[in-house]
């Protein structure tokens, strides 16, 4: 975590307000974030989720643990070939995945209807870039919900 944390100001509170947008923080260890996801993704109900993780090495690694784990999850990645990410898009727009875990290459411009809840697994390193993220829920006058993790590490 920062030793200097980052306090932003905006001019207009409209622009900040993501209307039907539930946001929530955990703090947790970084050696806890799998196990307390795995929990998470147990009990909450959900049509889709995104993932948000801070490198390819994380999304690769996460991805094959959720699969592992008997969760229906597909990585995309700034490593892919355009091909391969195009064709992972739409198995998950298609709903033929329901976890998406993603770098930030998924966190503007694409929009899924049926994504109803986005998790920080890793902090973004600023505010544009977690609204970005979050925004991803809760789309098209549905319900969303964001859930962040913070740790020390």
């Amino acid at each position: 975590m920062s030793e200097q944390p980052m306090e932003v100001y905006v001019d207009d509170e409209t622009k900040l307000t993501l209307h039907g947008l539930q946001q929530y923080y955990v703090k947790l260890k970084d050696t806890e974030k799998n196990r307390k996801l795995f929990e998470l993704l147990d009990v909450l109900e959900f049509n889709q989720v995104v993932i948000f993780v801070k490198s390819v090495q994380r999304c690769v690694a996460l991805a094959q643990l959720l699969v592992e784990q008997n969760f229906p999850a597909i990585a995309i990645h700034r490593a892919m070939t355009q091909e391969d990410r195009l064709s992972r898009y739409q198995q998950f727009k298609d709903f033929h995945k329901r976890i998406l875990v993603a770098t930030n290459l998924f966190g503007r411009g694409m929009d899924i209807e049926r994504v109803n809840i986005v998790f920080n697994y890793d902090m973004p390193e600023d505010s544009d870039t977690y609204l970005h993220r979050v925004a991803r829920a809760g789309r098209f006058g549905t319900k969303g919900l964001a859930i962040t993790f913070v740790s020390d590490e």
